[in-house]
């Protein structure tokens, strides 16, 4: 009796471990699936967000045709269009319209933009500089004198930047940047090529700020294609990740990771520094007041002396033209009266109209961003008196009385508190 119990667990045990086998099997096979399919549509994902965002042939193919046929001109086209001794390498775009890459011209690094629509007048809720291919190039028009063209850019810089007093010599700064060849005369396609990028605030803002030490160089341009000295660092923090890791990330542990992959206390002081002087730089400025509308931490970066360097100033806008533009918008809250993320105006209820005063200005919106960046790693003997300072900061309004002496006397101070830490060390 126990001899046939035994043999019938024999029996019955190859039949379990098959059962078991086959199992597994399938398990496997199911979550080996799923892997292929999982990995094949995050492929598929990137792919097409990469062919959209990054459309660098269709950008060369358009300014080259053009140049070709004789309508633009500039510094850039022959090496672009002829000897391809320019080139688009690593694509920095984060939309179609707005197209960025690392590039390399005459082996020298740098950084190449070009717009894929044309950029005719900033659009509220839509794209920051919008533009109609079927009017490409179109000004000036043959026949265009000099003297006209010239009046072409004062109109245009009177309603841009407001009604400044020495916009006749930023008009005849333009001309020397448009006389890409340097000889002397400014040529119909180096003009049209002119008018097209004078229409972006960044190109505008680059020539206006040639000088200051936080703005990238302009090396050259074709049409609205334009190449700006490179950064070595594109971000205040040194770690990118794909999108779709990015979904998954908590935004909290995200911030933590971020602070993990910053320079030394040190640098990143550095970094601020410059930051504040940029601030400087556009507040008041020779031709006016420019408004921070993106103080994000992608749009800064610095370079292997940890100097700061703008990465992208797109949504850096002329003050007067932002509120000439936001004054007569329909709003049912302040909510609809937001233009790019950070500059903000009220909503007057009694006319549900936007009111034209920005409420938060460009330093306060700095600072906010430096807020955490400084503090994390800050040395303990300032970090009370950086925190407060800081602080202070943040809660700068534009319609405070004296704005503009509290403004001044806050930026100053802080300057004066990090460079007094940093002044006798290695890193400053």
């Amino acid at each position: 009796m126990a001899r046939s119990l035994c043999a019938g667990a024999w029996l019955r045990k190859p039949h379990y471990l098959q059962a078991r086998l086959s199992y597994m099997r399938v398990k496997y096979l199911f979550f080996s699936w799923l892997v292929v399919f999982v990995g094949s549509w995050i492929i598929y994902v990137q792919y097409s967000t990469y062919t959209e965002l990054c459309r660098g042939k269709d950008c060369k193919k358009i300014i080259c045709d053009k140049y070709k046929t004789g309508v633009i001109d500039g510094p850039a086209c022959n090496s672009l269009c002829v000897t391809e001794t320019l080139y688009f390498g690593k694509c920095l775009s984060n939309k179609p319209s707005n197209q960025m890459y690392l590039g390399v011209w005459d082996n020298l690094p740098g950084v190449v933009k070009c717009q894929m629509e044309q950029a005719l007048h900033l659009d509220f809720g839509t794209e920051l500089e919008p533009r109609k291919e079927i009017v490409l190039f179109d000004k000036p028009t043959r026949g265009t004198t000099v003297q006209k063209f010239k009046e072409m850019v004062y109109s245009l810089f009177k309603a841009k930047l407001g009604d400044q007093g020495n916009l006749s010599e930023l008009v005849n700064l333009i001309l020397t940047v448009a006389d890409g060849d340097r000889d002397g005369q400014v040529s119909l396609g180096e003009a049209k090529s002119a008018w097209a990028l004078l229409q972006l605030n960044e190109f505008l803002l680059m020539v206006i700020l040639q000088d200051k030490e936080h703005t990238p160089k302009l090396m050259g341009f074709c049409g609205d294609l334009y190449v700006m000295e490179s950064v070595e660092y594109t971000s205040l923090y040194g770690i990118s990740l794909p999108w779709v890791m990015e979904l998954f990330i908590p935004s909290g542990f995200r911030r933590s990771m971020d602070q993990l992959f910053t320079p030394s206390w040190p640098r990143k002081a550095k970094i601020a520094i410059g930051l504040l002087e940029f601030v400087e730089d556009v507040f008041h400025g020779p031709y006016g007041n420019f408004l921070m509308c993106d103080t994000s931490a992608k749009n800064l970066g610095y370079n292997e002396k940890y100097d700061l360097k703008m990465v992208d100033m797109r949504k850096i806008v002329p003050e007067t033209n932002l509120k000439e533009l936001i004054k007569d918008r329909h709003c049912e809250s302040d909510l609809d009266c937001v233009y790019g993320t950070d500059c903000r105006t009220s909503c007057d209820l009694s006319t549900m109209k936007c009111t034209s005063e920005v409420i938060q200005p460009n330093l306060a919106k700095a600072c906010q961003l430096l807020k955490d960046y400084l503090l994390h790693g800050a040395p303990s003997e300032i970090r009370e008196e950086l925190e407060k300072q800081l602080y202070s900061c943040i809660a700068l309004k534009v319609t405070a009385n004296q704005m503009e002496m509290e403004h001044s006397l806050i930026l100053n101070n802080l300057k004066t508190l990090l460079w007094k830490k940093i002044s006798y060390t290695n890193d400053s």
